[in-house]
Parts: C-alpha cells; structure tokens; sequence
C-alpha cells in the first residue's frame, strides 16, 4: 500500500506518467519514420526508465516488473543490439498502452494489477521476448548504464551497524562481506566495538559489533545496496562513495532536482532518496522547520557532503541557466474554473459600469479605465486555459496506423496548425469526433492501392488535419484525397429509406449533409471499423453540444474535407443583444451577418426580400410566446448558419454585448434552441439563442428553397 503521507507525491506521479506514455507513444510512431533518430532512442529508455524509478518508490511492483522488460529491450536498442523494425514498434506501442491503464488503475486506487491486467501483461512480454537476447541481464539504470560504459571500478566506504536481532534470525553479519567479496574486492574491514557492553552484560545471540568496510567494485551503488535488503529494516547502513563524485556529477546534463543528481550519477539510489523525502516530510508534519533534503542525506551518512554540495552546485547552475527561459506551470483545473467565474462577475460589473456612464453617472474617465482593465483581466485569465491543439491531433498518429495495417492502406497522416489554441476543455472533448472522422476518412474516403493506381493516383494516400483560427473561432479540418463522397448514391439510399421523397430537388449541401443523419450508411458491409450508421450523427451532435458546426467539402475522386467550427472557449463569447417585449435575448456574434428593417408589408409572413433575395426568418416572440403587441417598427438579425441565411424578428437591437455563459441547471436541460443564459449589467437574465436549432425547427426546407 502506498503511504498516505505520499499522496500528493504520488498524484505528481501520476500526472507525470499521462505524459511521459503520450511522449512515449509519439517517440515510437517518430522512429517508426526515422529509424537513425538516436536522440528518439534515449528519450524512449528515459522514458521507461523514468517510469520505473518512479513506481518503485511507491511500491507499485507491477509497474517495475512490467517496464522492466520494456526498459531492457529499449537498452538493446540504445545500445545498437536491435534495429528499429515494424515488428519491433508493434510491440512496444501497446506496451504503452498496458502501462498506462496499470497507471490509471493507481490512480483510481489500485496498487496491484488486477488479473485481466497480469493476463495482458504477460501476452505482451511473450510479444517481446524475440527481442531479448539470451541470458540478457536486467535493464539497467542510467547511473549503473554510465558506469558499466566506463569500464572503472569505484571505492565504497561501508558502515554497517546490524540490528541486535540479526543473529536471532538467522543472520550472520559476516556473510554479506563475504557475499560483497562475489562483486567485487573488500580491501579493508574495521570492527566498531563502540555497542559493546560489560562482559557479564552480554547476551550470546544478540549482535553488539559493527563494521566500517572499503569496497571497491564496478557494481553501481543500487547493487551494493540491494546485498543488505533481508536485514535493512532493523539495522543501519550506510554506502558512501570514496572516489571523485563531484567530477561525474558536473558532466551530467543539467537537472532540476538534487535527489535526480545524486541517482543520476550513482552517488545516491532511489531507496536513499525516498528514506530523506520521507524524513523530511515527517518533520514538516512536527512542526519543524522544513530541512534542505540535502542535510538530511547528509546527516544520514546516504552521500557525504562534498558530493551533495557539487549536486546543489549543479542544480543552481542549472536553475540560472533556464532562468531567461520560457517556464511552464501545471495549474489545477479547478482553480481556473474559479478564477474564470470571478472573471465572469467583473464581466458583468463591467457592464453594469457601462450602463451607469451611459446615464451620465460617475467619473466617465475612470469608468473607462476599470472597463480597459476588466478586458485585459478576462483575456489574461482565458489565456490560462488555452492549450496548442497540436497534442490532440499527434494523438492519431497512432490510430493512423493501425488503421492502416488493419485495413492494408499506405496513407501519410499530414499535421499542420498545431500551434492553434483553444480552451483546454474544449480540447478534451474534441478527440472523439476526431476520430470518428478519421477512421471514416481511412476506411470509406482513402482507396484502396489498386483502385488508386487504376484512377492514376499516387499509391500513398494523405490525411490532412489542419488547425487555424478564423474570426474568433477555431477551425479544424479533416481531409483526404481519396474518392470523395457519391451524391447519386446518397440521394438514392434516403430516398430508399425514405428520409428524402422522390424527385424532391436538393442543393449538394443538403445531400450531403444526410450522412449526419441517425442510422444513415451507404456501405455495404459492415466492419469492425464502420458501417453500422451510428457515428456521423454522434460526431455532428457532439460538436453541436459544444456550440460547434460541421461542414462537408468534396468532389469525386478528390478527396473530402470536414470543417469543424468551434468557439475558442466555452466560457465567455461575444454576443449581440436584442430585446422582444420585455425579454432579452443573446445570439452568438459569430453568427451574425447584419440587422436589417423588417418591411412594413410582411406583416404574416415568414419570408422578406434582402438586395434580390429572398430571406426566411423566424419571429422570436411567437417562438417564446411573448406576450404583447409587436412595436410598429421592427427589426430583423440576419444570421447564418451550416451555409443558409435566415433571419431573427426582434423588436429592439441593443448591441454588441460581453456574454458570460450560465448554465440552466437539470431543469431546463431538454429545452430546445437554448444554449445557456446570461446576467445582465441590470441584474436581469437573458437567455442565449442555439441558433442552429432555432433555424433547423423553424424555417422549412420550402422557406430556404424559395
């Protein structure tokens, strides 16, 4: 079981690893297409090894068995004894995959694999075993790499005091020097008598004796130390390096942390430097002053002091020469979400400060500047939650190319914009219709090889997705060169399923816009990949769910493009307010063309005429049942949406308007063509139009056909 007091070191743990396996994964897709990347190699093994290192100070013995073995094939490769092959990189991705879900069992609570887990493992180190030489040693740490490269031998100087039971349990002190003798030379032994006590004193089967030992060996110091493991709870031990540490410490690349100096050059292990953690961390609970984990390796004769102040050399060193640098933190999502709902409350103050100028109140100048500082506050305080999209679209390198051995297609996966950012959480739920489009990109849009060398293409099919912003938005694309989409046979399958009448007449956009329909395929057969018709309607329902649009772009035998349009964030948009009665609404900006007179004879009408032609438009206040006579005048926003132009009737149009986005809680959680609502400066709430489905319900395929 893992220590409570080692919690909070254990979920930085685990975060750790969620990165360091998606590092993984994107190194071993990398190398597949370079294979001489040796810097890919080594950031692999680091990887691994990382990984165990750190499952082994909590105790999690199935995570160090199972990245073991990972970490002595990833040796093998580093050390040129493997080539990079297909057959290689397939056994190691789901590897990753293994280690990850082992992870995220601890981080659920589970410190032992469950027996799916041992039963998967094993499947997988079977997969490995071609690539592990015969009588291969163990995987080695950096530090034991570093020194069994050298070829030297270096010099202990051991204390060992054994606890007074050792004898009763049928420990002989001498036989660990003995043993140590198998490892390497003990060229000096020194008895401590200091314990000794009057000889009428002494009991026969306890042990009073000690000994200082010089040990020289090539074995690195996780070894030496490994020798006392039976007696190491009830006895003090002591391995300290006699030659030049300080010379190995100062060639070592620059580290953040003493304890990963101290491991890295093999002046401390990884045992040592949990026993200081934890001593510190029970002297942080005493009510002491916190002491440098320096002092206490120290104090517990783990690493003399010249070694430990050459590592606190290095790492100042290290510190001040990433001072200049770019630094990142990682920033509790939770706290975020507060600060945005304070940020969200001086949105709203803001306005209401607004309001109060406009009257004539207050100092007009002042009010000025706290509404600049107010829109600095909330970009700054967005900006926290703005990730690159790059991470997330890297992530289907992987699917890429499993979907293509599975289905026996050559296809470069082709990422541009991955500096794009956009609001974290809009990052995490975007991956799931990412996928789905892309698995249907590979299965249905990509060609075969023959059918591609019949139409004169190029063998290697391309999978582009592309990021860019666009007017407050963010874009995502999806595109392939394969066949395109079959609007014949699109048409004539919902006709067949009479979804569409017979000779109806329909735009390409409207035809293509039925594969997004629920249940809706045109294939024939179906496969574990596709085919069923459940996928495109989650994708397009999803991405609406986040306040998004989808569009399809395509010509036969050109290929197909998706377009994902999505806001930036889900927390604060810019809106446009219009008032009907006593009522305010809030439709999103970006959807807004412009706002126009309704014409005095469209009186009963659900159409007007704009510059030729001719617009359909929705009356707010029937929809709403809004009681009142309308004002004599009116007015009409005309949005857009997926390519169709309607319009919103609304009595007053009162400007453009800073939206900070309420939810409407349970209740109102089956309510159409409403996304959220909002608290205006006079402590009113207006509801916020989805204008897609305001549109999609009530304007008719006839209206947009006119």
């Amino acid at each position: 079981m893992v220590s409570d007091d080692l919690n909070d070191a254990l979920d930085t743990f685990i975060t750790e690893a969620r990165e360091l396996l998606q590092d993984f994964e994107e190194g071993l897709l990398g190398l597949e297409d370079d294979p001489s990347a040796e810097e890919t190699v080594n950031a692999l093994f680091r990887t691994m090894h990382t990984l165990k290192g750190s499952a082994g100070l909590f105790g999690l013995a199935h995570l160090v068995a199972f990245t073991h073995v990972v970490e002595t094939v990833l040796d093998s490769l580093r050390e040129g004894e493997l080539a990079v092959t297909p057959e290689l990189v397939s056994a190691l991705l789901p590897c990753g995959d293994h280690v990850s879900s082992m992870v995220e069992g601890v981080a659920s609570g589970r410190t032992e694999a469950t027996p799916a887990e041992t039963v998967d493992g094993d499947r997988l180190l079977a997969a490995l075993q071609p690539f592990l030489t015969e009588g291969e040693a163990p995987a080695r740490t950096p530090a034991a790499a570093e020194e069994q490269s050298n070829d030297g031998l270096r010099t202990w100087r051991l204390t060992l005091w054994f606890g007074p039971d050792s004898l009763r349990n049928g420990m002989d002190p001498l036989s660990f020097l003995r043993y140590l003798g198998s490892m390497g030379t003990v060229t000096r032994v020194t008895t401590l008598t200091d314990a000794l006590p009057e000889p009428d004193l002494m009991d026969p089967e306890t042990c009073y004796l000690g000994f200082e030992a010089e040990f020289v060996s090539g074995a690195p110091k996780t070894e030496i130390e490994g020798v006392f493991d039976f007696v190491r709870e009830d006895s003090q031990i002591a391995i300290v390096p006699a030659d030049d540490y300080v010379t190995v410490i100062e060639e070592l690349p620059d580290q953040d942390r003493l304890g990963d100096l101290l491991v890295r050059s093999g002046a401390a292990t990884d045992l040592e430097i949990a026993r200081a953690l934890r001593i510190q961390q029970e002297r942080n609970r005493s009510g002491d002053t916190l002491p440098p984990l320096g002092e206490i390796l120290i104090e517990t004769q783990a690493v003399p002091k010249p070694v430990v102040e050459a590592a606190l050399g290095k790492q100042r060193k290290t510190a001040d020469s990433r001072s200049q640098e770019t630094q990142t933190i990682r920033v509790y999502a939770n706290r975020l979400d507060k600060l945005i709902d304070l940020v969200g409350e001086l949105v709203i103050a803001q306005s209401s400060v607004g309001i109060h100028r406009r009257d004539g109140d207050g100092d007009e100048e002042a009010q000025g500047e706290v509404m600049r500082l107010v829109e600095e506050v909330r970009h700054s305080a967005l900006s926290l939650r703005m990730v690159p999209i790059g991470t997330t679209l890297r992530r289907f390198e992987r699917v890429v190319r499993d979907v293509c051995v599975d289905l026996d297609k050559d296809v470069d996966l082709i990422i541009t914009g991955g500096e794009a950012e956009m609001d974290k959480a809009l990052v995490e739920r975007i991956g799931d219709p990412l996928l789905h489009l892309v698995r249907n990109a590979l299965d249905h849009g990509v060609e075969p090889r023959a059918e591609r060398e019949r139409e004169g293409k190029p063998v290697r099919g391309k999978l582009r997705l592309n990021a860019f912003h666009d007017a407050g938005s963010i874009v995502i694309e999806v595109a392939d060169d394969g066949r395109g989409l079959n609007r014949e046979r699109i048409l004539a399958k919902a006709v067949d399923r009479g979804m569409v009448q017979a000779g109806t007449v329909m735009s390409d956009h409207e035809v293509f816009d039925l594969i997004f329909e629920p249940g809706f395929s045109t294939v024939e057969t179906v496969s574990n990949l596709s085919g069923r018709g459940v996928g495109m309607d989650v994708v397009r329902r999803n991405i609406a769910e986040l306040r998004g649009t989808i569009e399809v772009d395509t010509a036969a035998g050109a290929g197909t493009t998706f377009r994902i349009r999505l806001p930036l964030t889900l927390a604060i948009i810019d809106g446009f307010l219009v008032g009907v009665g006593t009522s305010a609404f809030i439709v999103p900006l970006d959807r807004v063309t412009e706002c126009v007179e309704l014409p005095p004879n469209a009186s009963g009408r659900d159409c007007m005429y704009l510059r030729g032609e001719v617009l359909p438009f929705v009356r707010l206040r029937t929809i709403f049942d809004i009681a009142g006579q309308p004002p004599r005048r009116q007015n009409v926003v005309v949005i857009e949406q997926s390519g169709q132009r309607a319009g919103l009737v609304v009595d007053t149009l009162l400007g453009q308007f800073q939206t900070v986005i309420k939810p409407l809680g349970v209740l109102f959680s089956e309510a159409r063509c409403i996304s959220g609502s909002t608290i205006l400066g006079n402590g009113e709430v207006a509801l916020i139009l989805d204008v897609g489905p305001l549109v999609a319900e009530n304007v008719s395929r006839e209206q947009l056909l006119v």
